[in-house]
């Protein structure tokens, strides 16, 4: 997944011309690291989704912004907006069950 920051985040996720799922991580959290494994399976099996992550240290407005208060959180935007979002680390099922309108 390429990675977005403060500001690259509208221009790539708000602006974007088709669904984003924005992954909000940071190098010290052990689940997050779990959450990248699956989503990038997602991203290798859902081409016309994009997949991007997002330092909350490194990117703090854009996580504030989008009221990130614990990680690892994975958002799904469309038209600018958040539509479906996931909080923790959860198996492939959990994200494909919430993103499914998108997946499909």
């Amino acid at each position: 997944m390429r990675a977005v920051d403060d500001e690259s985040f509208e221009r790539e996720v708000l602006d974007a011309a088709g669904p984003v799922v924005v992954d909000f991580w940071a190098p010290w959290c052990g689940p997050c690291r779990r959450v990248d494994e699956v989503l990038e399976e997602l991203e290798r099996a859902h081409e016309d989704v994009s997949f991007v992550k997002l330092d909350i240290d490194a990117s703090p407005r854009a996580a504030a912004r989008c009221g990130i208060l614990s990680i690892p959180t994975a958002i799904l935007f469309e038209g600018g907006e958040a539509r479906a979002e996931v909080i923790g680390a959860q198996p492939r099922r959990r994200y494909e069950k919430v993103w499914a309108g998108w997946l499909a």
